[in-house]
C-alpha cells in the first residue's frame, strides 16, 4: 500500500516487470474508520501498519479455522462415503444438501455478506461520525429494522420447503426412480433456510465490528453436529441420520457466534416488528437495505449456486452414482478456493468502509492486492489436483462401500473441476467490491446469468457423451466466463483496477501452476503408495510452481520469494 495513496510502491523490482500491489501494506496513514480498536486515523507511520499487521493476524487465525472447518468437511464426507458409498442413499442425500447448499451461499458466504457488511461498515461510519450523541445509534436502528423481519421472513420459507418437500424433489432430480428417501432428508435439511439465515446475519455483524474469529468457527460447529449425529444415528436411521445433522449442526452455528454479537452489536428493545415504512429516527440512521439493493444481490447468488443445480438435474439422468462423484469431486477440489477466499472475506470490510468514506484509490489497492494473494493459493492448489488427483481422493475416501471405481471416476472428475477453480476464486473475490458500496448494481447478476446460461448450454451438449466429465466441463467453462466478464466490468463500474495488469499477473501464476500440475502428473504414479506419493507431491509441487513463477517474472511470487528472504535470512 503506498504511502500518499497515488499507487507508487516502494521499494525495487526487477526490470520488466510490471507493477503489482505488495504483499504486505507499507507504513502510511489510514483514513478514519479503517484502523482496528486503538490505532487513531492519521498516525503516525509506526502505528498506522497496525491495520496491516491486524488484518495478517485476522486472516492466519480465519486460516487455521478454515483448515480445521474443511478438514471436518472431509470426515463428514468420509463418514458418508463409508456407510452410504456412492449409491441412491448418497444420491437422496446430496440432493437434500441442496438446501443447505443454496442456504449457506446465500445467507451465509455470499448474499448476507454481500448485502449486511456494506450496511453494517455504513452505520459504524455513521455513528463515527455523530460520534456519542446521545440517542442515535445507526448499528442498534439498522439491527432493530432488520433482525426481526428476516426471522419472521425465513421460518416462512423454511416451513413452506418442509411442506414442498416431494415438490422441491422433483425439480430437483426427476429422473431418481423413488425419490422417498430425498423428500424425507430434503425436510429434515428444509430447517436451515432459517438457521442459515440467522447465522448469516450475525456472520456479517461482526465480521463489520473486525471480529472474524466466531464467523470463521461456525464450520466447524456445523460439520460436528453432521459427523456426531451420523456416527450415532446411521445404523437405526440409514442416511437420514445425516441429513438430522445438518439441522443439528445449523444450530449449533448460532450458538458459536451469539455471545460476541450480544457483546458487540447494541439491541434495541424487543418489539414486534412492522412490515411498513420505520420509524422516523431509525430511517434516519440506519442505512437503507430496500428492494432496490436487495433484488442484485439475490439474484446473483442464486444464479451462482445454479451452478450445482444444473449439474445435479443433468447427473440425475446418468447411473446410479454420478451425482455423489461430482459432489465428492467438487468438495475436495474446492478446498484451494475456499482457502484462497478468505483473504477477500477478512478484507472485505476494509474495502466496504473506504467505498463508504469515499476513498476509491485505497479500494483500488486492496482488491489489486487480494486479486494476486487469492490467485497464487488457488492456483497453487490447482497444480496439486491436477497432479495427485487420484492420491488425494484414494487416501480421503477409499475405504468401506467406496472402492477402486469410484476413486477412479471421482478423480477424473476432479481433475476437471480443477480448469475452473481460478474462475471460481474470481468470481468471488469481484464479486465484494461490486457490492462494496452498498448501492444497487446489477452487471454481477448479468455475468453469473450469462455464466449460468454457458453452463447450461455446454452442460446439454457435453453430458450425453462424456457423462459426469461433459457436466463437470460446462461448470468450468461457464464459472471462468462469468469471471472474465466481472475482471472487465469491475475496472470500469466500481473500482478503478488496472484490469491489463491485473490479467497479466493472473497469465503467469497460470502458466506456474499448468507446469507445476504436469510434473506432479508425471511423477505421481512413480510412487505407489498414495500416502507417500501425496507427501512428495507436497514437496514437488509448490518447489515447481515457484519456480516456474520466478522464470515467468510473476509479481507475486518474486514478492513472496523476496519477503521469505528479508524474514528467514536476513532476520527482518
Amino acid at each position: 500500500m503506498s504511502d500518499t495513496g497515488t499507487g507508487t510502491e516502494t521499494g525495487a523490482r526487477p526490470a520488466g516487470l510490471a507493477a503489482a500491489p505488495p504483499l504486505l501494506p507499507a507504513p502510511g496513514p489510514e483514513p478514519e474508520g479503517l484502523l482496528p480498536p486503538g490505532v487513531a486515523a492519521g498516525t503516525s507511520s509506526g502505528e498506522a501498519p497496525r491495520l496491516g499487521s491486524f488484518l495478517a493476524r485476522a486472516a492466519a487465525a480465519t486460516a487455521v479455522l478454515t483448515v480445521l472447518g474443511a478438514v471436518l468437511g472431509l470426515v463428514r464426507d468420509q463418514a458418508i462415503a463409508r456407510y452410504f458409498g456412492a449409491s441412491d442413499a448418497s444420491d437422496a442425500f446430496l440432493i437434500a444438501w441442496t438446501v443447505p447448499e443454496m442456504a449457506a451461499t446465500l445467507l451465509i458466504e455470499d448474499g448476507m455478506a454481500l448485502l449486511l457488511v456494506p450496511a453494517f461498515s455504513l452505520a459504524l461510519t455513521r455513528r463515527a461520525a455523530a460520534g456519542e450523541a446521545p440517542g442515535s445509534d445507526p448499528v442498534r436502528d439498522l439491527v432493530a429494522t432488520t433482525l426481526p423481519r428476516l426471522f419472521l421472513l425465513l421460518a416462512g420459507g423454511a416451513a413452506l420447503l418442509i411442506a414442498g418437500a416431494p415438490w422441491v424433489v422433483g425439480v430437483l432430480a426427476p429422473g431418481l426412480a423413488d425419490p422417498r428417501l430425498a423428500v424425507d432428508c430434503t425436510r429434515l435439511t428444509s430447517v436451515t433456510v432459517l438457521t442459515f439465515g440467522i447465522t448469516g446475519y450475525f456472520s456479517a455483524a461482526l465480521r463489520a465490528h473486525r471480529s472474524f474469529l466466531p464467523p470463521a468457527g461456525v464450520y466447524v460447529a456445523y460439520n460436528l453436529g453432521i459427523i456426531g449425529m451420523t456416527l450415532a444415528l446411521h445404523a437405526v436411521w440409514g442416511v437420514r441420520a445425516a441429513a438430522v445433522g445438518v439441522a443439528v449442526g445449523s444450530v449449533l452455528m448460532i450458538l458459536t457466534q451469539l455471545p460476541m454479537f450480544l457483546r458487540l452489536v447494541p439491541l434495541a428493545r424487543p418489539r414486534l416488528p412492522r412490515f411498513g415504512r420505520p420509524g422516523r429516527r431509525a430511517a434516519r440512521t440506519a442505512p437503507p437495505l430496500g428492494f432496490a439493493v436487495l433484488a442484485p444481490v439475490v439474484l446473483f447468488v442464486v444464479s451462482r449456486q445454479s451452478q450445482v443445480l444444473v449439474e445435479r438435474f443433468l447427473a440425475s439422468t446418468l447411473p446410479a452414482g454420478a451425482i455423489s462423484h461430482l459432489n465428492y469431486a467438487q468438495k475436495v477440489a474446492q478446498m484451494p478456493m475456499v482457502l484462497s477466499l478468505m483473504i477477500c472475506t477478512v478484507t472485505f470490510p476494509v474495502v466496504a468502509q473506504a467505498m463508504a468514506a469515499g476513498d476509491r484509490e485505497k479500494a483500488r489497492l486492496r482488491v489489486e492486492r487480494d486479486l494476486g494473494l487469492a490467485g497464487t493459493v488457488v492456483l497453487l492448489g490447482t497444480a496439486v489436483v491436477l497432479g495427485y488427483a487420484p492420491q488425494i481422493i484414494e487416501v480421503l475416501f477409499q475405504r468401506g462401500a467406496f472402492d477402486a471405481a469410484d476413486t477412479a471416476s471421482t478423480a477424473q472428475v476432479m481433475r476437471v473441476y480443477a480448469l475452473g477453480l481460478l474462475g471460481h476464486c474470481l468470481v468471488g473475490a469481484l464479486s465484494r467490491p461490486f457490492f462494496s458500496s452498498g448501492r444497487p448494481t446489477w452487471f454481477p447478476a448479468f455475468a453469473m446469468g450469462t455464466g449460468l446460461l454457458v453452463t447450461m448450454g455446454a452442460g446439454y451438449a457435453l453430458t450425453y457423451r462424456f457423462g459426469v466429465d461433459g457436466i463437470a466441463t460446462a461448470n468450468a467453462i461457464g464459472i471462468s466466463t462469468t469471471a472474465l466478464l466481472l475482471l472487465m466490468g469491475l475496472g470500469t463500474r466500481v473500482v478503478p483496477i488496472r484490469t491489463r495488469a491485473v490479467a497479466l499477473s493472473l497469465g503467469r501464476l497460470t502458466g506456474a501452476s499448468l507446469v507445476a500440475g504436469m510434473a506432479g502428473w508425471a511423477c505421481a504414479p512413480l510412487v505407489p503408495d498414495p500416502v507417500l506419493s501425496l507427501a512428495a507431491g507436497c514437496l514437488l509441487v509448490p518447489s515447481a510452481f515457484f519456480l516456474t513463477g520466478l522464470a515467468l517474472r510473476s509479481p507475486e511470487v518474486v514478492s513472496l520469494l523476496a519477503l521469505t528472504r528479508r524474514r528467514f535470512l536476513d532476520g527482518r
